[in-house]
């Protein structure tokens, strides 16, 4: 029974896939939006177009905002079909992000960079180890300093705003007499 539940404990499974035990998505998870859903993750905020859009504004007064483009970037990459658009896709990464001479280069580890020689032949997870350094590396270090920044904590504001606002509240009542009755 101990070793069921720690092996269910342990599967990592986004929060789009977590279930009640009916099969419907649990309810923790659909009541979290804005601010609130980014809070719980950085997957959570980069799954939200507004939320890539503070991140970025964040990180570009970090002078970093590279690699939330090249994380970006790298998933669009691996949604290309065909191996002449997925070439020149490649060389576009390769050139604005990783290359010596990237106009936006970032920061990945020496033994990880690709040599231009890959490029020829692209394969959609190609760049998915460096993915994976730069999403740690937002992960563990600017994602943190971000959920204590002026521009999360301005947008959490305006929205607990909205939230509380007459028109919200009204709404929020019309809403219940509709369900309730």
């Amino acid at each position: 029974m101990f070793n069921r539940a720690v092996s269910r404990l342990s599967r990592k499974r986004p929060p789009s896939e977590i279930n009640d035990g009916e099969g419907h998505p649990s309810s923790s998870h659909q009541t979290l939006k804005g601010t609130s859903k980014w809070a719980t993750s950085l997957e959570n905020l980069l799954e939200d177009p507004e939320g890539v859009k503070r991140f970025r504004e964040f990180l570009k007064k970090e002078f970093s905002e590279e690699n939330v483009l090249f994380w970006l970037a790298c998933e669009e990459f691996k949604k290309t079909q065909g191996k002449k658009q997925m070439q020149e896709k490649a060389k576009e990464i390769y050139m604005t992000f990783l290359s010596s001479k990237a106009s936006s280069q970032v920061n990945v580890e020496g033994q990880s960079r690709l040599s231009e020689t890959i490029l020829e032949t692209p394969h959609p997870l190609m760049f998915q180890k460096l993915q994976d350094q730069i999403f740690n590396l937002m992960k563990y270090d600017s994602y943190s300093r971000f959920l204590k920044s002026d521009i999360f904590l301005n947008h959490k504001k305006s929205e607990e705003q909205e939230e509380n606002s007459p028109e919200a509240q009204t709404a929020a009542k019309r809403a219940s007499r509709i369900y309730n009755t």
